[in-house]
């Protein structure tokens, strides 16, 4: 198995001075412990670190920004701490690498996974947590994540997805949004799925059991394509 970069640069990126054993469990996956009795695996870690991400960005976001409402504060938390995120959070900080997979994992390149990246994160705020207390905690989820927070793409999270969209569209001047919306099945269990539809192309495909609920997953899938595409405006 190839060995695992020096855990001293990661420690370095994340600018805390954590135990390199409480590190080591947090890096550590809970199928790497399945092949070696005697390993801890994550997970509690994770479970401690989810609270602490959750209760400093929602902290943060309640002072940041005293105009928004509940839902508008409760999306935009979503988006901030979503897998998504929390994966490119990892990717920029060079964390997989560092990662502990068993076998099967390292063979499907487990190391880049969303989810594996995503929990990964969670457990290593949860390392710096326990190890080091709250105040490095919060400190080291805000360099984590206010970049996300001043990003004015992922600002627009804090809107419902159809607005998001609309706003986007007009925003760079392409024209206007139209859904194709088709349903299936009996009355009783209908399935709809919706196309969010730019200029003639087709920017976001969604399903759900109301043509509302696919039209608004067609819009979010249309809002994270033209994310890619888009520069940032400030």
């Amino acid at each position: 198995m190839t060995a695992l970069p020096d855990p001293g640069e990661l420690l370095e990126r994340l600018g805390v001075d954590l135990d390199t054993e409480t590190l080591r469990i947090a890096l550590t996956h809970r199928s790497y412990a399945y092949e070696h009795p005697g390993e801890v695996h994550n997970e509690r870690l994770e479970f401690l670190g989810d609270a602490v991400l959750q209760l400093a960005v929602t902290d943060e976001i309640y002072h940041r920004y005293p105009e928004w409402d509940e839902g508008r504060l409760a999306k935009l938390r979503a988006s901030v701490v979503s897998a998504r995120a929390l994966a490119g959070v990892a990717r920029s900080l060079g964390l997989g690498p560092h990662i502990r997979l068993g076998k099967g994992e390292v063979r499907t390149h487990g190391s880049d996974k969303a989810s594996i990246l995503a929990d990964t994160t969670e457990a290593v705020i949860g390392a710096v947590y326990e190890s080091l207390g709250p105040v490095p905690a919060r400190d080291l989820v805000l360099r984590m994540m206010i970049p996300l927070l001043e990003d004015t793409r992922v600002l627009h999270e804090g809107k419902d997805w159809k607005t998001q969209i609309v706003e986007l569209v007009a925003q760079h001047g392409l024209g206007t949004v139209r859904y194709e919306v088709e349903g299936t099945g009996p009355d009783h269990e209908r399935h709809f799925t919706a196309d969010a539809v730019v200029d003639g192309q087709v920017l976001g495909h969604g399903e759900g059991t109301s043509k509302k609920a696919a039209e608004r997953a067609a819009a979010a899938a249309a809002c994270e394509a033209l994310a890619t595409r888009l520069p940032a405006k400030g």
